[in-house]
């Protein structure tokens, strides 16, 4: 455990100790958020990133080290672990190297080698390897075995052959050696399948495309293994040129390995053929599915830490907060599903509305939803972003205009799994007499008030901000999003007495059974009163309750600090504070001139460190505080509805749908997000767009380009940029737009990133970065 300790230590740069804290902290069954706010003076104060690090990288060396102790019992069961070959096995820091290791040891099916070694052949093998002065014709002679299946020296020579190809091909080092040179200067060559043209036109930019391996982005590897796993592509790694009469370079290193060379002796080119076959069909095979599994497999977890860091950014968007909410879910044919809820997200009324084609009853709908609103008291129209958004934005428009002493606000919201959720499981136990699609305009109206709330409600895969969400591994992703749902409620907290079952059930110790347990209560005896009530509720136990309370808020209680982060284990020491100072709790709350004043050291001592006691002051300074930024809107242009409204050079306000590694995708209202290159993003040069922008921002943009017959638009943030100039390097990628559901509407996949033509303009920013449907 020390080295695993030690070895994580030194990838997150902090000491051995901090590490076995968080580690005791971890196999106890505290959660991170729990460690991350509350265990500060164990751990040296590691936050939830470098914790969540640390608990994948445990668990990846945890494996490995299960993995190496079965390897060592197998080769040991066998008589064959020898005191070097254990010191190598332990010192192998990746799963890869272990099974390098243990490859001439694994337990495998017959192979022509061991055919030849039960013949008899191992002697013929090591007598032309050791002396090359050895004629082999001459020295397989002595081995012909017709009843063996060696009937004759070229059989014999064949089998001898097989026993050094497997020898050199299941050694270690030489397979380190391969695998580094390969990373290095092997190229990634993508074809099209013979006969594939049109069926796999969305992967045209791949049907020649070469580049070295080393340099392949994520999304770009993914595109290539989508192209070869739907039968259009095939993929391949090739390193410099084959010429006639040339060794490889790589058939050199296997000689240079084994101390091969070509000096015209007896069984010197005999024993080329052996290099030359253990690396075309042995090694070359081997390698390349290694290599390409591992570029698989970091592609994968580049595209999932992009989808994690845009889901972080959307559950931590800001709230509009506890205001009377109509949700409009635009639609032409079915007619618009209204919602309206009450400040806590209550379902006050729904009804269906038509003032589109096919039945254009403008006049009636603004005269219902008007009412609606006056009878309820809303202060927001939350409008749906799928089908005939824009027409609804241009009623909703009209409605404030007709009731200007409701002082309304309207705010497009994304529908991304709205649909999910009206037809899920939870959905129907919420509203069991609510039509499916009157459920959806729920949710728009609730996600609007509280997105977090809202959101936690779907299967993060729904919410649709990432890459290639159904081409990467299904497990690491739900991991990954799982683990940010949590730190996102965690960091936000939840009132115990309103939140929903979905939502406590992500707090830090909870889970749905004890979600629902204290929601159960809660109908059962009332609002909870303070947070130690909830030891009352069946199945929550002293662990549970260290681990959750302080993520639960008990508003407008009887101890006004279950209102707050303080944890309520450290109670006391806010006590003794109030006491020293001569206050009484309530007082000590929010006077910020006061508490400012107080000196921290004052108050540790050997439970209470500095770092908890300065916590707790901030605390009491802004008790509650949510993390989330103050909400805002984006103001979409009137008469801007569609792309072709859109004139070069016009400037227009706009919500960021989805941040990927090549830009960030932008909704302007017109049913198509624009995308601004990573170049577009800032004035300044910047490696990832994270820098510049997030999921949810509301950012200003110009129009750079618009192609209508493909559906594109080019955008920048960069102010004096020039509508149609050369756009160096650009890279982009294509989006379409749809409603939420399997296909979500912030949802999209872009084929490639490759650098374009210094031509620049929509074909540099686009060419490479096709839409590809599922």
């Amino acid at each position: 455990m020390d080295s695993i300790n030690n070895r994580i230590a030194e990838e997150l740069g902090v000491r051995p100790q901090q590490v076995a804290a968080a580690v005791a902290l971890l196999d106890e069954g505290s959660t991170v958020p729990f460690i991350a706010r509350y265990r500060k003076e164990v751990t040296g104060s590691l936050d939830d990133t470098q914790l969540r690090h640390l608990e994948e990288r445990l668990r990846y060396l945890r494996e490995l080290d299960e993995r190496r102790v079965a390897i060592l019992a197998s080769i040991e069961e066998q008589g064959k672990l020898t005191p070097e070959l254990k010191r190598e096995i332990d010192l192998a820091d990746t799963k890869t190297r272990l099974e390098d290791l243990y490859l001439p040891y694994k337990q495998k099916r017959r192979t022509k080698g061991q055919i030849a070694l039960e013949a008899g052949l191992g002697e013929l093998a090591d007598a032309l390897f050791n002396d090359p002065s050895l004629t082999p014709e001459q020295e397989a002679e002595r081995f012909i075995d017709a009843e063996k299946g060696f009937a004759d020296v070229k059989a014999v020579l064949e089998g001898a052959k097989y026993i050094l190809m497997e020898r050199f091909a299941e050694d270690a080092s030489l397979l380190d050696k391969l695998r580094s040179f390969l990373k290095d200067n092997a190229t990634l060559s993508a074809r099209l399948v013979p006969g594939k043209e049109n069926e796999g036109a969305k992967f045209s930019d791949y049907f020649e495309h070469d580049e070295p391996l080393k340099g392949v982005p994520s999304h770009r590897a993914l595109a290539i293994f989508r192209g070869r796993n739907e039968g259009i592509l095939s993929a391949s790694l090739k390193v410099g040129e084959e010429l006639p009469g040339t060794l490889h370079p790589c058939e050199m290193m296997i000689g240079e390995r084994f101390g091969l060379q070509n000096q015209g002796r007896a069984a010197d080119k005999w024993l080329a053929e052996v290099v030359r076959w253990t690396w075309k069909v042995k090694l070359y095979n081997h390698l390349e599915t290694d290599l390409l599994g591992e570029l698989r497999e970091k592609a994968e977890d580049e595209a999932i830490a992009v989808f994690a860091r845009n889901l972080h950014d959307l559950l931590l968007a800001a709230p509009a907060g506890p205001r009377a909410t109509l949700a409009l879910d635009p639609g032409l044919r079915t007619g618009c599903k209204v919602a309206v809820v009450d400040a806590t997200g209550k379902v006050l009324e729904t009804a269906t509305v038509y003032p589109h084609a096919p039945r254009n009853d403008w006049d009636g709908t603004l005269a219902i939803l008007a009412k609606l609103c006056a009878k309820h008291g809303v202060d927001l129209i939350s409008i749906g972003n799928g089908t005939a958004s824009r027409e609804t934005d241009k009623l909703a428009a009209e409605l404030i205009k007709k009731v200007p002493g409701l002082k309304l606000t309207k705010v497009m919201v994304s529908e991304a799994g709205a649909s999910v959720y009206s037809a899920s499981e939870l959905a129907a136990r919420e509203f069991p007499d609510l039509d499916v699609s009157l459920r959806g305009a729920v949710s728009i109206a609730r996600r609007l008030q509280d997105p977090l709330a809202e959101l936690v409600k779907i299967d993060p895969k729904s919410i649709g901000v990432g890459q290639y969400q159904h081409d990467v591994s299904q497990l690491k992703l739900a991991r990954s999003l799982d683990a940010v749902v949590e730190d996102c409620v965690n960091a936000v907290g939840v009132d115990v007495n309103t939140a929903s079952a979905a939502l406590l059930a992500r707090i830090s110790g909870l889970n749905a059974t004890l979600a629902q347990n204290i929601v159960q209560y809660r109908d059962a005896n009332g609002a909870f009163a303070s947070r130690a009530e909830l030891k009352k509720v069946p199945r929550l136990g002293e662990k549970t309750f260290e681990q959750a309370a302080g993520f639960l808020r008990v508003m407008n209680g009887d101890n006004p600090l279950d209102a707050s982060a303080v944890h309520p284990e450290t109670y006391p020491l806010v006590e003794r504070i109030a006491q020293d100072t001569g206050r009484d709790i309530r007082s000590l709350i929010g006077d910020s001139a006061f508490l400012k004043r107080l000196d921290p050291a004052k108050f540790t001592d050997e439970r209470f460190g500095l770092v908890t006691v300065g916590d707790i002051l901030k605390e009491l300074d802004k008790p509650g505080r949510d993390p989330r930024p103050e909400f805002k809107t984006a103001e979409f242009q009137e008469g801007v509805e569609t792309l072709n409204d859109l004139k070069l050079g016009m400037v227009l306000e706009g919500v960021v749908t989805n941040v990927t590694n090549f830009g960030a995708f932008v909704d302007i209202g017109v049913h198509q997000d624009g995308l601004v290159h990573i170049s577009a993003l800032s004035e300044k040069f910047i490696k990832d767009p994270h820098e510049a922008v997030k999921a949810g921002d509301v950012v200003k943009v110009k129009v750079m380009e618009v192609d209508i017959p493909r559906n594109r638009i080019a955008l920048s943030m960069r102010m004096g940029d020039t509508p149609g100039e050369k756009v160096e390097g650009a890279r982009g990628g294509a989006r379409g737009g749809n409603r939420g559901g399997n296909t979500p509407r912030n949802e999209r996949h872009s084929s490639q990133d490759k650098p374009a033509p210094a031509t620049g303009g929509m074909a540099a920013l686009f060419a490479n970065a096709k839409q590809l449907k599922r």
